[in-house]
C-alpha cells in the first residue's frame, strides 16, 4: 500500500513537472514574438525625431506606454516629474511642455493627451505593422 501511494505520488509529481516545462516553453517561444510587434515602430519614432515627454504619475502616460507593450522600452520617452512627483524637470520647463503625454515632432508641431498609434504614425510616416 505504501509502495502504491508513493508511485502515484511520483506520478502526480512528473506530471506537474513536464506540464510545466510545456507551459514554460510555450510562452518563451511566443513571447518575443508578440512582445517586438510595435519594436520597429517606436524605434522608427525615435529615428523621425518624435519625442514622448510625460510624468510616471500620469494615467494617460500610463495607458500609452501599455499601448506599445513590451515595445515601450524603445520610445523616445523623456520624464518631466521630478522623482518626487511635485515638480517638473528643467528639460521639460523649457521645451514648454504643459500637459502629458505631449509628443513633439520634428517639425515642431505637438499632440497633447492619448493618441492613436495611427496618429503618430501619420505625423512621423512610421508603418504601422500589419496584424
Amino acid at each position: 500500500m505504501k509502495k502504491k501511494t508513493i508511485l502515484i505520488i511520483v506520478a502526480v509529481v512528473i506530471v506537474l513537472v513536464l506540464g510545466g516545462l510545456v507551459s514554460y516553453q510555450s510562452y518563451n517561444s511566443a513571447g518575443p514574438a508578440l512582445s517586438s510587434e510595435l519594436d520597429g515602430f517606436a524605434t522608427c519614432l525615435k529615428d523621425k525625431g518624435a519625442i514622448f515627454y510625460g510624468a510616471f504619475w500620469c494615467p494617460h502616460c500610463q495607458a500609452t506606454k501599455k499601448m506599445f507593450g513590451a515595445s515601450a522600452k524603445l520610445l523616445p520617452y523623456v520624464e518631466c516629474s521630478t522623482p518626487d512627483g511635485e515638480r517638473q524637470t528643467q528639460e521639460c520647463i523649457d521645451k514648454g511642455i504643459k500637459q502629458y503625454p505631449t509628443w513633439v515632432f520634428a517639425d515642431g508641431s505637438q499632440l497633447t493627451g492619448e493618441r492613436q498609434l495611427s496618429e503618430l504614425a501619420e505625423k512621423t510616416s512610421c508603418e504601422l505593422p500589419v496584424k
